[in-house]
């Protein structure tokens, strides 16, 4: 019977999390690149529909 060889299976391991991580390493700089995006929501202060601050009611008086 043949003996398994488990230092090339721990190698292949080891480059595929490594090209995994290089990868992800890629995605995160390129993010910042298209989070200048128009029409994209990152978290904005004030939400669209939200309520002025100050006096809510519509102002009727003419």
């Amino acid at each position: 019977m043949v003996k398994p060889n488990y230092s090339y299976e721990k190698r292949q391991k080891e480059l595929a999390k490594e090209r995994k991580k290089q990868e992800k390493l890629q995605r995160k700089a390129n993010k910042p690149d298209s989070a200048d995006a128009p029409g994209e929501d990152h978290g904005s202060a004030v939400p669209p529909n939200s309520v002025p601050s100050g006096n809510a009611k519509p102002n009727t008086e003419s």
